[in-house]
């Protein structure tokens, strides 16, 4: 299969999704974040494709079109369009990975479709599923981590104006998500806007999305391989919180790589491969 390609499958409802393939060998399926970004912002996620990476972009974001009733932008009604690509792909099961709010989404498919999981890893993903958000204390308290940076007198005020609803939100604190503030990460920051759907976002953790303890109850019963990555100096979530939702699992591996912001594969490429490949290596007997 030539890297790049761009298959097109349809959703129970019809509508029409798209996911991007690099790389070659076994899938690896990925869910985007945001909540409802573009796929695109997760490049080759700093060399993961040794992999055949499968990076779905939902609905209304991306190549896939926009739904015909937008209450389907919700994130408990996103794992059906999972599910149907884990049909398309024809695998008995399929191996995910998923970033920031498309944690919770892999929350939820893991919940609905435990036997259909082979391994999961939840990169810097917020549980909003869990009913576990991160605080503006959390961020708060990361970006102080940031001190000495020279950017930060001039980000870290309008940042907590923001959180506590008295700013907007202004670009001058993105480097609060990053690890390093490099030239890399001013281009990736710079895209971030022209890959969201803005309505779908607000749509995505409407009013029954999440059922925490349902969730919960579902997830001890997973029996699949999980790995938790959080940043060190990340805080949606830090690394605390992160713990946390591994907890949720009967056995789940917890990492946090070091000097590493909400883009770990940015921050540092060879420690986020290295770590994220040996687990997806470490092939037991678990679906045999």
């Amino acid at each position: 299969m030539r890297i790049d390609a761009m298959p097109i499958f349809t959703a129970p409802d019809g509508t029409r999704l798209a996911c991007h393939l690099r790389g070659a060998g076994e899938p690896l399926v990925v869910l985007p974040g945001g909540p409802m970004r573009a796929s695109a912002y997760l490049g080759n996620l700093g060399g993961l494709d040794a992999r055949r990476l499968v990076f779905l972009d939902l609905r209304g974001t991306g190549q896939s079109a926009v739904p015909e009733d937008p209450a389907t932008y919700r994130c408990d009604r996103l794992v059906d369009d999972v599910e149907a690509l884990r049909r398309h792909l024809g695998l008995e099961r399929m191996d995910v990975l998923a970033h920031s709010a498309g944690g919770s989404l892999a929350l939820l498919y893991a919940a609905r479709y435990p036997d259909r999981l082979g391994r999961l890893a939840l990169i810097t993903a917020t549980p909003w599923a869990l009913g576990m958000p991160a605080t503006a204390e959390d961020r708060l308290a990361a970006a102080r981590l940031r001190v000495p940076e020279p950017w930060f007198a001039d980000a870290f005020p309008a940042f907590e104006a923001w959180l506590s609803g008295t700013g907007d939100f202004d670009p001058v604190f993105l480097p609060f998500f990053y690890g390093r503030w490099d030239d890399a990460a001013r281009a990736h920051a710079d895209r971030e806007e022209q890959e969201t759907n803005d309505d779908a976002a607000d749509r995505y953790g409407a009013d029954g999305a999440y059922d925490p303890d349902a969730t919960r109850t579902a997830l001890a019963r997973v029996t699949a391989p999980v790995l938790v990555l959080a940043g060190e100096v990340d805080g949606g979530p830090r690394p605390g919180l992160a713990r946390r939702a591994a907890e949720a699992f009967p056995a789940a591996e917890f990492a946090v790589q070091p000097g590493a912001g909400h883009y770990p594969w940015l921050d540092d490429p060879e420690w986020f491969v290295r770590r994220v490949a040996r687990f997806f290596q470490e092939r037991g007997t678990e679906g045999e």
